[in-house]
């Protein structure tokens, strides 16, 4: 776009006038890096062409930290929602005001989640945010001489550092001893590692082969969002395929993962599909099974005398759903959606890290994550100012 014609937009937007947008923590509890969302709906009175034109200010007058995002992967990339972050009080209403600016541009220092696909390291796709870090295996591992893998788990890479580390440690291949920042000291195989799923059937778990594609839709500063795509496994005899859209925002313990599934049935062949989501089996872990209010977690020394870890699975309050397991697993199995689509979230923390140090602060917030997902807080866009 030209310069006069960018120009002519600034212009037209400075005259809209501006949004209010008032916030309600429903609970009489403290939440952390909630992060609101306003569509493009919401924002439409504000007349921008481009959603990374939008600012946000708190009730002082104070810049906030905002990213556009693109939650469809429509070819122009358009961003079709706003995100930004605020802690809440207990009961707590707070407003914010939208206008519309210049484009929005980021210090590195202001990054809290970033991921990327990493050819150099046989196909691994890499994220993270200020709290914890992944990764998860490509098509470029199950073949590779030296240690060839076969798995969609997803694996943890442990840190102690708000920074972003992914770029870091795999430029200077040295991310299994800790110089300060954390250190990946887990080893997932083929287990479901943290969070990873499969297909429970004829009282076993089928799961996929390593991702195929990768797709990133938002990467910071506050969100990242990429979906991996996975082709055709056997289901007892079925052939299904998957796409898996993992989020991940700042502040949080937890990832948010979507999957939509695809069946290739043979004629007159009925599926009926049932997600398995697991946590990696391992010695001296302490289990806390809470399925009734939708999660499941557990506590347990690390490999290499790192440490204690916690890791979780949650699922909608309300979802039907039990445990299983099998060799390798802790899993939690639970209804499909009408569309072929699983919600869930898993995340872990690292006693080191120094936010969750024992096995029950770590259970009290998998408890008070699931009931905040229950109970969002309540947006209200009106004219300002």
């Amino acid at each position: 776009m030209k310069t006069a014609a960018i120009a002519s937009l600034l212009a037209t937007a400075a005259h809209a006038a501006p949004l209010k947008v008032e916030a309600v923590n429903p609970l009489q509890a403290a939440r952390a890096s909630e992060t609101l969302e306003l569509t493009a709906a919401h924002l439409a009175p504000l007349g921008a062409k481009n959603l990374n034109l939008v600012h946000v200010k708190d009730a002082a007058g104070a810049e906030i930290l905002c990213q556009a995002v693109d939650t469809d992967g429509d070819p122009l990339r358009l961003p079709d929602i706003v995100i930004f972050q605020s802690d809440f009080g207990p009961g707590e209403t707070k407003v914010f005001t939208l206008s519309v600016g210049e484009k929005n541009v980021y210090r590195k220092d202001q990054f809290k989640a970033f991921g990327r696909f990493a050819r150099e390291r046989f196909d691994d796709f890499a994220w993270e945010n200020d709290r914890i870090a992944h990764r998860t295996y490509g098509r470029g591992l199950e073949t590779w001489e030296g240690e060839p893998l076969c798995s969609s788990t997803i694996d943890i890479w442990s840190k102690r550092t708000e920074k972003m580390v992914v770029n870091d440690w795999y430029l200077a291949d040295d991310y299994h001893a800790d110089r300060g920042d954390g250190a990946d000291f887990y080893s997932a195989g083929p287990s479901r590692g943290c969070g990873g799923s499969g297909l429970w059937a004829g009282d076993r778990l089928w799961v996929s082969r390593n991702f195929t594609g990768s797709n990133v839709l938002a990467n910071g500063p506050i969100r990242v969002m990429f979906d991996l795509t996975y082709e055709p496994y056997d289901v007892n005899g079925a052939s299904v395929a998957e796409t898996k859209r993992v989020t991940l925002d700042g502040g949080r313990q937890f990832d948010r993962y979507d999957i939509r599934y695809k069946v290739y049935a043979k004629p007159g062949q009925s599926v009926s599909l049932t997600p398995a989501i697991g946590l990696k089996k391992s010695g001296g872990e302490v289990v806390a099974d809470h399925l009734g209010e939708g999660w499941l977690a557990k506590w347990e020394p690390m490999e290499k005398k790192a440490g204690q870890q916690g890791l979780a699975v949650i699922v909608e309050n309300g979802v039907a759903a039990k445990s299983a397991s099998d060799k390798l697993n802790h899993l939690v199995i639970r209804d499909i959606g009408s569309e072929r689509t699983v919600t869930w979230w898993a995340g872990f923390c690292w006693d080191k890290a120094g936010h969750f140090t024992t096995a029950s602060a770590w259970n009290d917030h998998v408890s008070a994550f699931s009931k905040a997902l229950a109970a969002p807080i309540r947006i209200a866009v009106t004219a300002g100012p």
